[in-house]
């Protein structure tokens, strides 16, 4: 898709976000849950199922300098609706890079019209992250028998594949394409969610599921690879969901501050308060321009292994801090629903845990850093230390 293109696609996406999406807040937070039958056709039509889908296969075949914008105006409207959108396009994303020519013929054309949908099947209840795995899938002919559970799994209501990762072996993890309707795999919704409302987080069981073995992604023993390439770009996915949850905390101060007024004159005259706009603009700005540099490497073809660690922790914290400041800015006001602001603070808390908390992204960035990742070239100066 060229620049003009993109721009004009772009605007009409934005116009309908805001036409058609925002107004189902109050509806949503109230039932805490999203009107799937009225909500996956808008969607359709609005073109926001294929943005990462290659166009061969359908989809618009965004860069990923495209597709954070986007992302990030989804992020400013009610968060389920974020959540649904950001898993669908962030694993879609994943098939077309890791999954075979046959899988991506199989699955993507759905997938970019809403008909199919993917999640990511990688945490378990008694087990940590990455390869601590308890799942198993071992070979028997033509097949594998895959057993084990998983939990927390997004969009576990409307997928209709999973991408699950089990062990192969002692010291190996293989990633698998499982189907919804496989006998033997049961999906329960698990309890609604502090924020994003009606974004759903199942418990997949898998007893004994029997799945070919075409639908193995790559060689045996390549999951943690896989893993790794597809967590990876969605950590900027979801830096920029930070990013679009503290542009609109930013915004909505602004207008409040510039409104409200106390003893003759807006607050926005008050050195206090413009120290809190001014801090949350920096945050913005900054993140902003990291989630710039990162998208351009990838797009590039470069892997970014600590840039998106990097991203993904300074978004967390950047929008947890943004929200907080939003939060003094309005007051007791703040705290209802009379404005998105309690809202917005509660949604941009699930960043902290999607692809990864805190914990594993220093653990992320400092293995890069000690082995030498040369990310900070576009900065360097002549001279070294």
């Amino acid at each position: 898709m060229n620049q003009s293109e993109y721009d004009t696609f772009r605007d009409r996406l934005f116009s309908r976000i805001w036409r058609e999406l925002d107004p189902l807040e109050t509806q949503i937070e109230d039932e805490e849950r999203l009107p799937l039958e009225t909500l996956i056709p808008t969607l359709r039509e609005m073109g926001a199922f294929g943005l990462l889908v290659p166009e061969e296969y359908g989809g618009l075949g965004l860069t990923i300098e495209q597709y954070l914008p986007v992302i990030a105006e989804f992020a400013k409207v009610q968060g389920g609706i974020r959540v649904l959108v950001h898993v669908h396009n962030s694993f879609a994303h994943a098939l077309s890079e890791i999954g075979s020519p046959e899988q991506q013929a199989a699955i993507l054309p759905g997938a970019a019209d809403g008909r199919h949908s993917i999640a990511f099947a990688l945490t378990e209840p008694e087990h940590g992250t990455g390869a601590d795995l308890g799942s198993t899938a071992h070979r028997d002919g033509d097949e594998y028998v895959l057993t084990g559970r998983k939990w927390l799994i997004t969009n576990s209501d409307i997928a209709s594949h999973f991408i699950v990762f089990a062990r192969t072996s002692a010291t190996e993890v293989s990633a698998f394409v499982v189907e919804r309707d496989r006998p033997g795999f049961t999906i329960t919704p698990l309890p609604e969610t502090m924020g994003c409302k009606g974004g759903e987080h199942g418990e997949l069981v898998f007893d004994g599921v029997r799945i070919p073995a075409a639908n193995r992604i790559g060689a045996e023993g390549q999951g943690q690879e896989h893993l790794e390439r597809a967590l990876e770009i969605s950590r900027v996915f979801i830096a920029a969901s930070s990013l679009g949850t503290a542009q609109r905390a930013l915004d909505l101060s602004l207008a409040h501050a510039r409104q409200r007024v106390t003893f003759g004159k807006p607050i926005a005259h008050r050195q206090a308060v413009q120290r809190y706009l001014a801090e949350m603009a920096t945050d913005v700005y900054a993140l902003r321009h990291m989630l710039l540099d990162a998208a351009r490497k990838w797009d590039a073809g470069q892997r970014i292994p600590l840039e998106a660690s990097l991203c993904k922790l300074f978004g967390l914290e950047a929008v947890g801090r943004v929200t907080d400041r939003a939060l003094l800015v309005h007051g007791g006001i703040g705290y209802t629903r009379r404005t998105p602001i309690e809202r917005l603070y509660r949604d941009a808390r699930l960043n902290w845990l999607e692809e990864g908390p805190p914990t594993i992204q220093y653990l992320v960035a400092a293995r890069e850093l000690v082995a030498g990742h040369d990310w900070a070239d576009a900065f360097a100066g002549t001279g070294h230390a």
